[in-house]
């Protein structure tokens, strides 16, 4: 089923370049030079995604993160021009409208396309930037003392964020004076190579909190190698948490489920099977799922992540069919659920969504 899913995904994304740059080859006015360039970045876009996944780690680590910057962008700008060039031609074909004297051979219908992709993806990355604080108030039956979390999913540390963006969040993090920390999966984006070489557990020890940093494990921190994920994690600080469950100030409990990636995981069931039910339970997740059975095995709070909300539209439509809930708040029965947009993004645009820290206030 693995090797049938990326060999899908791999058509997928040949023919998505195949149509952009057919497209493309007709709207330009071609002469030699035209000609030459288009195919030169066609194949340069194209393959960047395999360089990076095979040789990404053997390049200096400024030529990697642009690169990978650059990849990951063009994914956004591929999916909005697929959808563009469709509506385009779909509206020509029914005619519609007669397109051909923009489609064709036209430097005006590259310039409208060009200026349209400029404004969208630079609203996209100031959006990016200005990253949402969510605040929420959760009251549970249970005896605790009030309790200030502080979480953030989706980080991708590595080539495509850096430790001066990371810096950024942990400012944002230590404003809030929070008691515990909580990372729902996904911290490591792909490779585990440029957080040592970029000293990023330093950084994580500059985040300040009463009880520590807790984590779940998310399906990228399996990619980038799940043992030396740990390994790194570990040594900077940060409490993994896979199937397995801590009393903390003998006041509450932070369980941690390990991602769907591991078939073998844990059920809800043995996670919390030994956990005195009669204190408060707070499980981080990253992939949403199963929300009936946290809420029948008594847990109070729920954070997950892993959706980014969709994170471009049309794509947040889609992600909202895929889950219970891809995004926000929910109430079932005595769970309170969050699920998380994340912090970061491909590519670093959002449009259509938010990226976000959580600030947990719980009584």
């Amino acid at each position: 089923m693995n090797i049938i899913m990326i060999l899908a995904m791999l058509a997928i994304v040949f023919g998505a370049n195949y149509y952009i740059f057919y497209r493309l080859w007709h709207m330009i006015p071609l002469f030699t030079a035209s000609r030459v360039i288009l195919v030169c970045v066609a194949v340069f876009l194209i393959i960047i995604p395999f360089v990076i996944f095979v040789f990404g780690d053997r390049f200096p680590y400024s030529v990697s993160a642009f690169l990978y910057r650059v990849g990951v962008s063009w994914y956004i700008v591929m999916f909005y021009l697929v959808i563009i060039f469709f509506v385009l031609d779909m509206i020509r074909i029914a005619g519609i409208l007669s397109l051909n004297q923009f489609m064709f051979g036209s430097w005006t219908g590259v310039g409208i396309l060009f200026l349209f992709m400029a404004v969208l993806l630079t609203a996209g990355n100031i959006n990016y930037h200005n990253k949402k604080r969510v605040e929420l108030a959760i009251n549970i039956d249970k005896e605790t003392k009030p309790l200030k979390i502080v979480t953030i999913s989706d980080l991708h540390l590595g080539y495509g964020i850096g430790t001066k963006e990371f810096r950024k969040w942990v400012e944002l993090i230590n404003r809030e004076e929070p008691d515990v920390v909580l990372l729902a999966g996904d911290v490591i984006d792909s490779s585990i190579k440029p957080l040592y070489d970029r000293n990023f557990a330093e950084v994580f020890r500059e985040i300040n909190t009463k009880y520590g940093i807790f984590m779940a494990l998310g399906n990228h921190d399996y990619m980038a190698n799940i043992a030396k994920s740990i390994e790194f994690l570990t040594s900077a600080d940060v409490t993994v948490l896979r199937d397995t469950a801590v009393l903390v100030n003998n006041a509450f409990y932070i369980a941690g489920r390990d991602d769907r990636t591991n078939r073998q995981r844990k059920t809800i069931t043995e996670l919390t099977a030994s956990l005195d039910k009669s204190k408060p339970i707070i499980l981080i997740d990253h992939q949403p799922y199963h929300f009936d059975e946290v809420e029948a095995h008594g847990i109070d709070f729920y954070i997950a992540g892993h959706t980014h909300s969709g994170e471009v539209l049309p794509a947040t439509w889609i992600a909202k069919t895929m889950f219970e809930r891809s995004y926000g708040y929910l109430k079932k029965g005595n769970t309170h659920f969050y699920v998380t947009s994340g912090i970061a993004a491909i590519g670093k645009f959002r449009i259509g969504s938010r990226s976000e820290y959580v600030v947990v206030n719980i009584k």
